[in-house]
């Protein structure tokens, strides 16, 4: 029998099922998403021997030596002992066909004569044709059950990597421990050397720079210190970020030679040769960069780009859900420290109402967050009910801060200083030095004199307080409300200016009303306003259900009115009533 060369199939005659390319297709198989080291020997793939048996079993059937080879042409034989197979040096050169994995000759089967006679006696026969089909369609079998292996490995270990950011994830530890584990699943499931992360700054849109001064360095494997701190970009125009953001996978197998690299020194001094390079991208927003790289050259095919986009977009979740937790904790210590400025703003409203005879006095105040710029207060100045309320421009802390500044100055100045004009003036002067131009705050102060029952107020750009009529033959109406308007604009704005006083005598069961301007900003859920006219209304509804009403009773059904005109809409400023009723026979009680 003749021989073929080495490392070829047999040749067929026509007499036999030739061995045509569509049979020998599956020998070379290129495993799908084969992204890790590629293999090196058909003894990667063995386990207990049973191909090596198999082929001793073909030995004897067909009387031919067939025998599975690695790339250095040892046979692969039987043993008593664990593994169950060793390897053994040929010095033979027998007939041959290749076993193809992921583009690696990973060794081969051989057909060889037993003894030189069969060699002689079987050079053309069928059976000899028979037996190299079958061997080269052993081989292809093989050889596709490899691939198969191949990629069930790879797949295992993709899913490993992917598992393992999945559950940093969850966990959500540090950014750098997240990163730096990504980089190194990264790099172990490509196969490849070294990389770095690098990371935009938080609030970032995108590159600012046209060198890397905008990255910090988040991560890094494998990179010296003077590669990681070279002030120049690896790309010219840093074309390998900007494609990278852009949601593209960016690879080069050779550095040395790509026109786009920038720093070829830099890279042959580092011993880099191949890179890919992806985007951190979370929901469009760019958060950083993941740069692998090779010291040998390295192609990279498409199943390793899909599992590098998919490895940097895991490692952008996992960023971007790190940074949300560390955003929600700071998060509940603003609101831990909220809470606690709440409630010492709750301590400086008035814990209680005046008890004075001659006075009915409720008081009730909503904040529309957990800080508010409305207050209200009462003074006892040697008997005299001082009633003060007041709205600072703003929300939320910077109005709850100025707010406190205001209660404390009025406050300051009306123990030593009767004249309201006066008082309200040194306030807008205090509040002129210490605020902006866009801080301002209004103020209604106004004194009840008991034993005159004159009321002399000052308004400082505030809504107007009025006073109810309620007369004992009738329900009021809106001809008996007369509104307390004099005084002067805002208090933060104008240093100079000057206030004026209004005087008002009261009657027994008047009932005089302070509130703040939420109370008529209050919305329904066409957008419509509560107004001043509704306010006035509700007032009016109290008393004519019942004339006789505290001053409690009013609040309750002002504020249940407000509830019915605004249903749940959001309250869209802090609400704040004083209602003060003179009492029957106040001059007798006082």
């Amino acid at each position: 029998m003749t021989t073929p060369p080495p490392n070829s199939a047999p040749t067929p005659s026509a007499s036999a099922s030739p061995v045509t390319p569509e049979i020998r297709r599956p020998i070379e198989v290129l495993a799908a998403g084969v992204a890790a080291p590629r293999p090196q020997s058909i003894t990667d793939f063995l386990t207990d021997g049973s191909l090596v048996k198999l082929c001793a079993e073909l030995s004897h059937i067909t009387g031919a030596k067939i025998e599975v080879r690695d790339p250095m042409d040892r046979a692969v034989v039987l043993t008593g002992s664990a593994p169950g197979w060793s390897l053994v040096a040929r010095a033979d050169a027998p007939s041959r066909v290749p076993l193809i994995v992921a583009g690696v000759n990973i060794g081969s089967i051989t057909i060889s004569p037993a003894t030189a006679a069969e060699a002689m006696h079987d050079s053309n026969t069928d059976r000899a044709l028979m037996v190299r089909n079958a061997v080269a369609h052993l081989a292809s079998a093989v050889a596709e059950l490899c691939g198969d292996e191949l990629e069930l490995r790879h797949k295992a270990k993709e899913v490993g990597a992917l598992a393992r950011l999945a559950s940093l994830l969850v966990r959500a530890p540090s950014v750098d421990r997240i990163l730096h584990a990504a980089l190194e699943s990264a790099i172990d499931v490509l196969g490849l050397d070294a990389g770095s992360i690098m990371l935009l700054p938080q609030d970032a849109d995108g590159m600012t720079s046209e060198n890397e001064a905008d990255l910090t360095l988040a991560a890094s494997i494998n990179l010296s210190r003077a590669w990681l701190e070279w002030p120049q970009p690896l790309s010219k125009d840093r074309q390998f970020d900007r494609l990278a953001l852009a949601g593209e996978v960016v690879t080069s197998e050779n550095l040395q030679t790509d026109a786009r690299v920038n720093i070829p020194e830099q890279v042959a001094a580092e011993g880099l040769v191949s890179c890919i390079h992806a985007g951190l991208v979370f929901q469009g927003r760019p958060i950083g960069v993941m740069r692998l790289y090779a010291r040998r050259p390295q192609t990279f095919d498409e199943s390793d780009i899909r599992l590098f986009r998919s490895i940097a977009q895991q490692s952008a979740v996992a960023v971007q859900q790190s940074r949300l937790l560390k955003s929600q904790e700071e998060e509940r210590r603003i609101q831990r420290q909220l809470q606690l400025a709440a409630d010492v703003q709750r301590r400086m409203m008035p814990r209680g109402v005046p008890n004075m005879p001659a006075f009915d006095v409720a008081a009730k105040y909503l904040p529309s967050f957990e800080l508010g710029g409305d207050f209200y207060d009462f003074v006892n100045l040697n008997g005299h009910l001082g009633i003060v309320i007041g709205d600072v421009v703003g929300k939320g802390v910077a109005a709850a801060l100025l707010m406190a500044a205001v209660r404390a100055s009025l406050r300051a100045h009306v123990q030593d200083v009767y004249d309201l004009d006066e008082v309200i003036a040194r306030v807008n002067q205090a509040m002129c030095r210490d605020t902006q131009d866009q801080e301002f705050a209004t103020l209604w102060y106004g004194v009840i004199d008991p034993s005159t029952m004159r009321m002399t107020y000052c308004s400082a750009g505030h809504e107007p307080t009025f006073v109810v009529r309620v007369p004992t033959d009738r329900a009021p109406e809106s001809s008996d409300i007369d509104e307390l308007s004099v005084g002067g604009m805002v208090v933060g704005i104008d240093p100079t200016q000057r206030y004026q006083r209004g005087m008002f005598d009261l009657r027994e069961r008047d009932v005089i009303v302070a509130y703040t301007d939420g109370m008529c900003d209050a919305v329904d859920f066409n957008n419509k306003k509560f107004t001043k006219r509704r306010l006035h209304q509700a007032v009016l509804n109290a008393l004519a259900q019942n004339k006789d009403a505290t001053a409690a009773q009013i609040i309750e059904r002002v504020f249940w009115e407000i509830r019915q005109f605004a249903g749940l809409t959001r309250r869209p400023d802090d609400q704040t009533l004083v209602v003060v009723r003179i009492r029957e026979g106040a001059r007798r009680v006082r």
